[in-house]
C-alpha cells in the first residue's frame, strides 16, 4: 500500500468539493458542509438502517470507532447511545480528528477522540464492547497487526463490525481498482485486499467470524443504493436497448425469491475490482 502525507487526504477531498460535477458524489460520500448535517444524513441513511442489526446493545457499552475519519460513524453510535472513542491519525479540520471534535461540541455529543492509527491502539485490554470500522480495513498498513489490536481490546464477547472494504479477486486486478477511484490518484492512498486475504487476518487474530456479507446482500454495501434504486437501475442498463421491457423486468425483480437468485447468480460472476464486502465477527 502506498503511505501518503498527513494532508493529501485533505488536499483530495477539498480538491474533490471543488468540482461541479462531482457533487453527487461528495453527498453520498458524506463529505459536504455542514458536518452535522451529513453526520445525521448518514445516521438516518438506509446504510445505518440496516448496520443497526450487526451491533451490540447500546445501552451502557462502549464503541470504538477506528479510522473514524469525520466522524459520521461516531455520530451514529453516539445518537444511538454508544459511549463512543474515535480513533483518528489525521488531525485535519475537514477530514479527520479536529472535524470530529467539532462535530461532537455542535452536537453535544459525548465523543472522545484520540489520534492514533489501527495498528497500535492505546487503550487497555478488553476496554470495548464494539470495534467498528467503517472502510478502514483496507488502509492499514499491517491487516494482521490490526486485527490483533481489535481482539485485544474487545472485551470477550466484543463485536468487531468491519463495513465497506474493498476486495479484488486478485492481486493483479489493483491498477484496475486504482484506475476507476475517483481519488486515488490525488493522494495515493487506497487498496484493496482478496476476500480471503481478509477472512484469514480476522479468523487468526483469533476471532470467531460470524457474518461475510457479499456486495449485493444488504443496503450496508449497496449504498448510496438502496435494494430498490439497484434493481431499477440494472433493469434500465439490461432493457437498455429495449426501454419497453423495464417495466416487466422491474416487476420480475420484486417478486417473492427473485432478488435473492439474481443475487446469489451475480455473485458468481461479480469480480469489479473494489467491490464492497462487510464482515462481522466475535471475540470468544
Amino acid at each position: 500500500m502506498t503511505v501518503h502525507s498527513p494532508d493529501a487526504w485533505e488536499r483530495a477531498v477539498l480538491w474533490l468539493r471543488a468540482q461541479s460535477d462531482r457533487q453527487s458524489l461528495v453527498r453520498d460520500a458524506y463529505y459536504d458542509d455542514p458536518l452535522i448535517d451529513a453526520a445525521t444524513r448518514y445516521w438516518r441513511s438506509s446504510e445505518w438502517q440496516a448496520l443497526r442489526a450487526w451491533l451490540p446493545a447500546a445501552v451502557g457499552a462502549r464503541a470504538l470507532d477506528v479510522g473514524a475519519g469525520r466522524g459520521i460513524a461516531s455520530f451514529a453510535l453516539a445518537r444511538d447511545g454508544f459511549q463512543v472513542t474515535a480513533l483518528e491519525p489525521n488531525a485535519s479540520d475537514v477530514v479527520g480528528a479536529g472535524a470530529i471534535s467539532a462535530l461532537a461540541a455542535e452536537a453535544g455529543l459525548p465523543i472522545t477522540v484520540v489520534q492514533e492509527a489501527s495498528e497500535r491502539l492505546p487503550f487497555d485490554d478488553a476496554s470495548f464492547d464494539l470495534v467498528f470500522a467503517r472502510a478502514v480495513l483496507h488502509h492499514t498498513r499491517d491487516l494482521d497487526a490490526a486485527c490483533r489490536e481489535f481482539l485485544r481490546v474487545l472485551r470477550p464477547g466484543g463485536r468487531l463490525v468491519a463495513v465497506r472494504e474493498h476486495v479484488i479477486s486478485h492481486d493483479t486486478d489493483l491498477p484496475a481498482f486504482f484506475d476507476v477511484h475517483p481519488l486515488h490518484h490525488l493522494y495515493g492512498g487506497e487498496n484493496a485486499f482478496r476476500l480471503e486475504r481478509y477472512t484469514q487476518a480476522i479468523a487468526s487474530a483469533g476471532f470467531s467470524l460470524r457474518r461475510v456479507v457479499a456486495p449485493l446482500d444488504s443496503a450496508v454495501n449497496l449504498a448510496p443504493h438502496t435494494a430498490e434504486t439497484f434493481k431499477a437501475e440494472l433493469a434500465a442498463r439490461a432493457t437498455r436497448r429495449v426501454p419497453g421491457l423495464r417495466g416487466p423486468l422491474c416487476l420480475a425483480l420484486d417478486l417473492p425469491g427473485s432478488w435473492a437468485l439474481l443475487r446469489r447468480m451475480l455473485r458468481r460472476f461479480d469480480h469489479r475490482p473494489g467491490r464492497l464486502y462487510s464482515f462481522v465477527a466475535e471475540r470468544p
